[in-house]
């Protein structure tokens, strides 16, 4: 199949499917997270993967902002793409950096005409610095709750938002981050993706809590690890702790990366088998922009 030519896959009924039907469903709900690409060469390589993990039948894929809102333009349009040119669900993030609710409205719109109908509701990460202090846009939003509300209100949308199991860097304790999913879900979601997650009791002490105020679904991010620089460079940016077993066996294996690749997809297969055992509605892989070891775990899962 050409890369970026329209899917000869049959395509589902709509772009539309709700992905809280896919979560609620009788098998877990697989999904993919992508980032927007920074030259020719990169898109050549998203779109390969992109085709590559279309075959596995995902419930719905997902493509980020850059650190601090960096890709707004690149990030709509693949979302745009994703929607007409292939069998994917497209679920579209939204974040509130740089942005005047003028602005939120006008990129609500490019994902509609689309016929984007999920949305992910971010506040998203201070420009410049991911751990700098927040300012929101002088005629913009504040809050992602408050993005939410603005994304119901125009249209017929489903809304999904961010969830932390290791605590928001910004968050004084895990019942803050707690009540923060509630207000969200009070506002219109019904739905939340966490950070990656690398402790499954963390995810799980999280979801629960959240489950005993609100019915959201919590499906947990995982990143199978491929490169240790990388996944420590991500874990300090995202604020999420490696603990030390990961840490230990992923330094092991350091001196050789395919011994690496294989721990990482080990670790990733046993976290997604816990997790999934213990109730998760699903996983949303983080690929990277690479299809083979997040097809290896999906493998191992046997779904």
């Amino acid at each position: 199949m050409a890369t970026g030519l329209p899917s000869r896959l049959e395509r589902p009924a709509h772009v539309t499917a709700s992905i809280p039907d896919h979560l609620a469903g009788p098998t877990p709900s697989i999904s993919f997270e992508f980032f927007p690409p920074r030259d020719d060469a990169s898109e050549i390589a998203l779109w390969q993967a992109i085709r590559q993990l279309e075959a596995v039948r995902p419930a719905f894929v997902s493509v980020t902002y850059g650190a601090g809102g960096s890709t707004q333009d690149r990030t709509v349009r693949v979302t745009e793409r994703i929607a007409l040119e292939t069998t994917l669900t497209p679920l579209a993030h939204l974040t509130c950096v740089n942005a005047s609710v003028a602005q939120l409205r006008h990129v609500v719109g490019q994902y509609a005409a689309a016929g984007v109908r999920n949305i992910l509701a971010l506040r998203g990460d201070p420009p410049g610095n991911v751990r700098g202090p927040w300012i929101p846009h002088p005629e913009g939003l504040d809050h992602a709750d408050q993005l939410v509300a603005l994304v119901r209100s125009l249209g017929d949308f489903t809304v999904g938002v961010a969830a932390f199991p290791d605590v928001h860097p910004e968050s004084p304790d895990l019942e803050h981050d707690v009540q923060t999913l509630i207000r969200k879900a009070d506002a219109g979601a019904s739905f939340a993706v966490t950070q990656m997650v690398f402790d499954a009791d963390s995810y799980l002490r999280l979801r629960d809590k959240v489950a005993a105020h609100r019915d959201l679904p919590i499906t947990p991010g995982l990143m199978p690890v491929t490169n240790v620089k990388q996944i420590a460079r991500m874990s300090e940016l995202m604020g999420t702790p490696l603990p030390q077993a990961v840490v230990s066996r992923l330094a092991a294996a350091a001196d050789d990366p395919a011994a690496v690749r294989a721990v990482g997809v080990e670790i990733a297969t046993e976290l997604a088998t816990r997790m999934l055992a213990e109730g998760a509605p699903g996983i949303h892989f983080i690929t990277m922009n690479r299809s083979t070891a997040t097809l290896e775990v999906f493998g191992n899962l046997d779904l």
